[in-house]
């Protein structure tokens, strides 16, 4: 028993011993790289020599892309890797310590900063750990938000491809002293948005010489290509202003006398107007170019209020005053003729009046023959005869009126009537008697000549204003045609003309 108590103390011992001595060979080599170490001092055997680091970063999210501001935020690691020339040590001398992490306040890295940041702190790193190993390889991997500034260009706004420049280089070093060399940038971590995807992160290394200093100054510059997805764009924007603008085509179908027309133009013209401020809201104030959704919503405001225009035009044609004179001749061949032919429409009534005009019948009426027998007649036998139905068809003229009138003696007719009927009919009378009948037969002509005169001037100012409304409706339908070949020309125009347009709808409308 006690036997096997001393071997179990001797092995929890032999445990203690390596611990102490793995702990004890890492601080002594914490101690002994940190003797003479000096973080300001580049870590190169010679000094002559330039410095060679290489430079990455892992994107891991689009978190915002702000036009207005033109601001890109990214969630991006930072990966730069060198080796310093003074935190090598030999694995014999310290056995397993293989690598050790220093902050970074403690040794030398490079001053890599974000050349077009936009953040008030201007660099927005966590600073981390430097990972060293043996060989003196340093790996140093800082984490950070970062904004940077970028030109958006909303030339084809909702269906554009944005391209934000990330531009990393040191900030004191030239090229003699630090040699920037590129990587490929990292996307398998990346987190996908919601309005943007990610196309691809190509990167560049570029030197620059300014006028200042014969050396070069290195930067890598990796370009975040993004395409906006347009799905929500379409459903809030898009497709109400198709259907807005449709809207206004409704306006040429409307009848005249429902009073509505002007109404209806005027409130879709103010319902493109809210969705023009919206659109004005997202977009940067810029001059460089007009979004392509400002275009469509402008286009669609013009043939909105194109089409408020000529819908006054219609209701001046439909409601014009036949007092005002008649239409003119150009007017009627271009409308009523032309126009009505091309978009096969026929008057009211087309179809009634002309069968009508080719079975028509001879009225029969009083000549001035019959008259002036009667007035014989009347002045032989000095007899009075009303012939109703001789009445009833005398023509409203002026031969009518020397036939009716005292000096034609108008009181009977042999042609009309019978004698021996007239003398049963109608007792003698005296000649101022027949006079006087004939005075008032002669109002009473006038009177009718006035009411026909009246009827005929009411039938004249109906067919005018028949007129005018038939040319007001050719004008209508004409409108019709014309504003919706317009508007799905300028939709389909307008809006394929981007260069991206059918990656867009077949991505996000039909994935």
């Amino acid at each position: 028993m006690v036997c096997w108590d001393g071997l179990l103390y001797i092995a929890v011992a032999a445990c203690a011993v390596n611990v102490s001595l793995q702990g004890e060979h890492e601080r002594r080599l914490y101690s002994d790289l940190m003797a003479n170490y000096n973080p300001l001092v580049r870590p190169v055997f010679n000094d002559s020599h330039s410095l060679t680091v290489h430079f990455s970063f892992s994107l891991m999210q689009i978190m915002d892309v702000d036009e207005k501001n033109q601001v890109l935020t990214t969630n991006i690691w930072l990966q730069l890797y060198w080796i310093d020339h003074y935190l090598q040590w030999n694995t014999s001398d310290y056995p397993g310590v293989t690598n050790v992490r220093f902050p970074d306040s403690l040794v030398w890295k490079p001053d890599i900063l974000l050349y077009n940041s936009a953040d008030e702190r201007f660099d927005a790193t966590f600073h981390t750990n430097v990972l060293v190993n043996s060989s003196g390889w340093c790996s140093y991997i800082p984490p950070g938000i970062f904004k940077s500034t970028c030109y958006i260009d909303v030339r084809w706004f909702p269906f554009d491809v944005q391209r934000c420049d990330l531009k990393f280089g040191s900030w004191t070093y030239g090229g003699w002293s630090l040699d920037l060399q590129m990587m490929d940038a990292d996307t398998t971590g990346y987190i996908a948005n919601g309005e943007w995807d990610l196309v691809e992160t190509p990167g560049r290394r570029n030197e620059r010489f300014y006028d200042c200093c014969k050396e070069p100054y290195p930067d890598v510059t990796f370009t975040v290509v993004m395409r906006r997805r347009t799905l929500y764009y379409g459903l809030n924007l898009l497709i109400p202003c198709v259907l807005i603008s449709t809207l206004a085509l409704l306006v040429f179908l409307l009848p005249a006398d429902s009073g509505e027309k002007i109404s209806l133009g005027i409130t879709v013209l103010l319902s493109l107007t809210v969705f023009m401020l919206l659109v004005a809201e997202i977009m940067p104030a810029t001059s460089d170019s007009v979004p392509l959704i400002a275009e469509y919503f402008a286009t669609t405001m013009v043939i909105v209020g194109l089409s408020v225009i000529a819908t006054v035009l219609v209701l001046q044609y439909h409601h014009h005053d036949p007092d005002g004179g008649k239409m003119p001749k150009w007017t009627r061949v271009v409308l009523l003729n032309w126009c009505a032919w091309f978009l096969r429409m026929k008057r009211p009534g087309e179809a009634r009046v002309r069968p009508a005009c080719h079975n028509k019948t001879t009225r029969s009426s009083l000549t001035s023959v019959d008259l002036n027998a009667c007035s014989s007649h009347l002045a032989n036998s000095n007899m009075l005869y009303i012939g109703l139905r001789g009445l009833e068809s005398v023509p409203y003229s002026s031969s009518s009126a020397d036939a009716m009138s005292p000096d034609s003696g108008l009181g009977c007719g042999h042609g009309v009537g019978r004698a021996g009927e007239d003398e049963a009919l109608l007792p003698r009378c005296q000649s101022s008697l027949v006079g006087s009948v004939e005075h008032g037969l002669g109002q009473i002509l006038e009177e009718l000549r006035y009411i026909g005169k009246r009827f005929r001037d009411q039938d004249e100012d109906e067919s005018l204003c028949n007129e005018w409304k038939f040319a007001a409706a050719v004008i209508d339908r004409l409108c019709l045609m014309a504003f919706s070949l317009f508007t799905i020309l300028c939709t389909i125009g307008i809006l394929m003309s981007a260069p991206n347009f059918v990656e867009a709808i077949s991505k996000d409308y039909f994935p």
